[in-house]
């Protein structure tokens, strides 16, 4: 129990984010939509997997970055307070990590609509259906961020944690 009492804010932020990231990975983050009431009409009659795809039923650029913010978050949680670990490039390795996290899924985004085929995107262009981010990309891209800005003062305050005198052990 001590040791998550020494657990720091932006630690928490990082283990938030890794949470917040796993739980988008059960809404929907693609979902189609027409601007022509009768095909917003057809879409409405389809079963709801055909019209709004979590992130396991999309690309790997969905699942891949909010999988990683979890694995990040929680070695932050975990190892951040231990010495060796932050002087051996924890705040490093989760700063490498967010911004992986953070291309990844940029990438996802530009790429939407690659996760059908290229006869399905044909026929949704031509249908006037379009490719939309659900709130589960949305609630991604924000965990995304936090992560990435919390590792960014982490990695700012383990500077200057390292350029803090230290204290000798004393000797009799």
């Amino acid at each position: 129990m001590a040791l998550l009492s020494r657990v720091t804010w932006r630690e928490w932020l990082g283990l938030g984010a890794g949470l917040l990231a796993l739980v988008t990975l059960f809404l929907p983050w693609t979902v189609l939509s027409a601007d022509n009431p009768e095909v917003q009409a057809a879409l409405s009659s389809l079963p709801g997997g055909d019209v709004s795809r979590s992130a396991w039923n999309s690309t790997f650029f969905a699942w891949f970055p909010p999988l990683l913010l979890l694995l990040a978050g929680l070695a932050v949680a975990a190892f951040g307070r231990v010495p060796s670990a932050r002087t051996g490039g924890l705040p490093h390795l989760w700063l490498v990590a967010s911004a992986v996290a953070l291309v990844s899924f940029v990438l996802g985004w530009v790429l939407i609509d690659w996760q059908f085929g290229g006869e399905e995107r044909a026929l949704l262009a031509e249908s006037g259906v379009s490719v939309d981010a659900g709130l589960g990309r949305w609630l991604a891209a924000l965990a995304v961020l936090a992560s990435l800005v919390a590792a960014i003062l982490d990695l700012r305050e383990a500077r200057a944690e390292s350029r803090r005198p230290r204290k000798l052990p004393r000797t009799r």
